[in-house]
């Protein structure tokens, strides 16, 4: 037992022998198949490690396999990788071999639902598995949408066709009331051998915000047997564990005190060996990634599965490196350094791109020589050599103080067929510049609430959130057309899940309803300004038809375009509940850290040939060719604002913004590289606006 102040690495040694009652488990999580599955290099590099890993269950003569989460690395996986998988199980876990371990929980619960055959496969008479594969889902491939079977997950793919079973699907509630009066219920599944009795509870990845409450507020609820003490209790669990911010993780010790032992996947870097937590008796495992899904520290460290022994009340844990992945290494290096060191001009973009190249030789060596290390320490042990593989390499570089260096795309080029990631092997960055105020606002880069010039870096990085970096731009944006809840939630879709047709599918179907509404209701008055109206009215019922669905309610309107206060704490993350919203990244900003709208300026009533002009993007309000200037403080806005044309505004913003923008001038000189040939975010969002223009406005006669 671990004290208050201190961690143990390691539990008490074992006094487990391989008796007849003695559960043997292979340990795995996130495979993450399907990952750059394009690449010509690295696309199989997933469903190799998923084949040696399925060919050490087989040799180790495990009685199942257990995954914790991220089989796939897609939310909808392709064919391919359906393919392959589905493939491979057949052909690694069906057989004849008997199995050994006896179900004793409901082989029926958390089957699908209208069909007869159970949820554990080798309970279904109609197939022979010899080693059954357990596994519950991850954030990149959890159930998603609302058909009549309710949100499906690929792994239900999988499930119904007899090779896995799914475990850990937890129903959530739909909206913030059912929240309040249901918490988590894990029913497990109740294995025995011998005298060994083993409960698994698998809980499939809830976000963490929920998932923190309901532990917290001790809602989840662990359906055990009556004598649990007899039984060895293991939790499967896919969230953060590292700390992201307020309620961005689960801390590893709100687990139920009847646990023995946590798998815990989601976090990539290779913690495999048990680590105790403090005040607790249960062991925390963390077998990390088996594929290398970023270029970052965590994931350089060497990746295992874990053989898992069981007998009694005791366990044993043997870490199992696997050879089939890509050796990583990589470095950081500060030029201004290096300079003195290295006798290196610092203007001098030859002798430091000569530099660069030399230290990236190093280290291909570096990943050389440790390939060569693991496939010797492989073959004392009766293992087959391997062929090398190319590895993957990382170098940081600290520019601060050079003007000008390579792109680092073609300094890559230099590398093919020596790396397998030869297009950023280099990665550049700069020190933080010391300033007095922030950058100039224009209407492209709204100020969000990370552009403090007074924040640090690790500051701005504790405050980075998807999700408030999309609320705070939406809102600064003001959107005629769209939705800011709608397009907030496609977007983290698109971020979280990689789900690529999410925005897409959102825009499609939120203007097919615009113009729907809009014909519907525009049959009397289609003037420019009652098209407006129209336009404003069906979007704003769109808008609270969606909340209402989402759970959530709408802020209240305020006169005009512009946006009112939202004194309510309610989340933007439907999952976390109004009792839970103090102290949360979601919550709705403060009025102070609220992005500032611009506020419509009365229109003029003119002769009909001089229409107040469109509102401009600016910090101010657009005014008329002539001296006439609209001052919005000298008179209070009427009861009804009346709208310009809709049409006239996108297509005054996509003339506007080709006038060149004026530029912050920079106390650091920029890097210069070469042009990629693509043209401007600006550019392509005025050709989109210009689109959308033609699409909205109505033929009045």
């Amino acid at each position: 037992m671990a004290s208050d102040n201190e961690q143990d690495v390691v539990p008490p040694p074992p006094t487990i022998r391989n008796a007849y009652d003695t559960i043997k488990i292979l340990l795995a999580t996130d495979n993450h198949i399907g990952y750059l599955e394009r690449d010509p290099v690295r696309g199989q590099d997933s469903i190799n490690t998923f084949r040696e890993i399925l060919q050490l269950a087989i040799k180790n003569d495990v009685d199942f396999v257990l995954l914790g989460g991220d089989l796939f690395h897609d939310n909808r996986p392709s064919r391919d990788c359906l393919y392959e998988v589905m493939a491979l199980l057949r052909e690694y876990t069906l057989g004849d071999r008997p199995i050994q371990i006896e179900l004793l929980s409901d082989p029926d619960e958390g089957k699908a639902p209208g069909f007869s055959f159970p949820a554990v496969n080798y309970e279904d008479p109609n197939f022979n598995i010899a080693i059954p594969v357990f596994s519950i889902h991850g954030n990149h491939d959890d159930p998603q949408g609302a058909g009549p079977q309710g949100a499906l997950a690929a792994l239900d793919m999988l499930s119904v066709s007899g090779l896995i079973n799914y475990m850990g699907k937890v129903d959530l509630p739909v909206n913030a009331a059912d929240a309040q009066q249901s918490g988590i219920a894990i029913k497990p599944v109740l294995l025995r051998k011998g005298n060994t009795r083993l409960g698994m509870y698998g809980v499939g990845n809830i976000k963490d915000q929920r998932m923190h409450f309901e532990l917290r507020s001790n809602r989840v609820k662990m359906f055990m047997p009556r004598d649990k003490d007899d039984w060895f209790n293991i939790l499967i669990v896919h969230q953060n564990r590292v700390a992201h911010g307020p309620q961005q993780s689960v801390p590893e010790g709100m687990f139920d005190d009847s646990v023995d032992l946590v798998v815990w996947g989601h976090e990539h870097d290779c913690r495999i060996v048990p680590e105790s937590v403090a005040g607790k008796k249960y062991y925390v495992t963390q077998p990390g990634s088996s594929v290398a899904t970023s270029l970052a520290d965590g994931e350089s460290i060497e990746k295992h599965v874990a053989l898992l022994k069981i007998q009694g009340q005791e366990f044993e844990l043997t870490p199992i490196p696997l050879r089939t992945v890509r050796p990583f290494v990589l470095d950081e290096i500060v030029l201004s350094e290096i300079a003195d060191e290295e006798n290196i001009d610092l203007g001098d973009r030859m002798a430091i791109t000569k530099y660069l190249k030399k230290r990236v030789n190093e280290l291909i060596d570096k990943a050389n020589a440790l390939w060569d290390e693991r496939n010797e320490r492989a073959v004392a042990e009766g293992e087959d050599e391997l062929p090398r593989m190319l590895p993957i390499v990382r170098l940081k570089v600290d520019t601060t103080g050079v003007s000008e260096l390579s792109n680092p795309v073609r300094f890559g080029q230099e590398f093919q067929g020596r790396l397998a990631n030869p297009r950023d092997v280099l990665v550049f960055h700069r020190a933080k510049a010391s300033a007095k105020r922030g950058p100039k606002v224009t209407a492209d880069q709204p100020e969000l609430s990370i552009d403090d010039p007074e924040l640090s870096v690790a500051e701005k990085l504790s405050k980075v959130r998807v999700q408030t970096l999309v609320r705070e731009y939406l809102a600064a944006q003001e959107l005629q057309l769209l939705g800011e809840a709608g397009m907030s939630d496609a977007i983290e879709t698109f971020v979280d899940k990689d789900d690529i047709h999410a925005i897409q599918t959102h825009v499609n179907g939120a203007l097919k309803a615009l113009m729907k509404g809009v014909q519907a209701n525009g049959k009397e008055d289609l003037s420019d300004d009652g098209l407006d109206e129209i336009v404003d009215k069906v979007k704003e019922k769109h808008d609270q038809e969606y909340l209402e669905r989402r759970g959530e309610e709408q802020p209240t309107k305020s006169k005009g375009k512009g946006r009112a206060a939202d004194d309510s704490d309610a989340s933007v993350d439907s999952m976390l509940m109004d009792i839970d919203a103090g102290g949360s990244d979601f919550e709705q900003p403060s009025e102070e850290e609220r992005p500032k709208k611009k506020t419509r300026a009365p229109a003029k009533k003119a002769a009909p040939a001089k229409k107040a002009p469109a509102k401009g993007r600016g910090k101010k309000a657009a005014v008329s060719d002539d001296d006439d200037e609209i001052e919005e403080d000298e008179e209070p806005p009427p009861k009804t604002t009346k709208r310009t044309n809709r049409a006239a505004v996108l297509s005054q913003l996509t003339t506007t913004k080709k006038a060149p923008a004026k530029k912050a001038t920079a106390k650091q000189a920029t890097l210069s590289f070469a042009p990629s040939g693509r043209s401007s975010t600006r550019a392509a969002a005025s050709r989109a606006t210009k689109k959308m223009a033609d699409v909205v406005e109505l033929d009045s006669d």
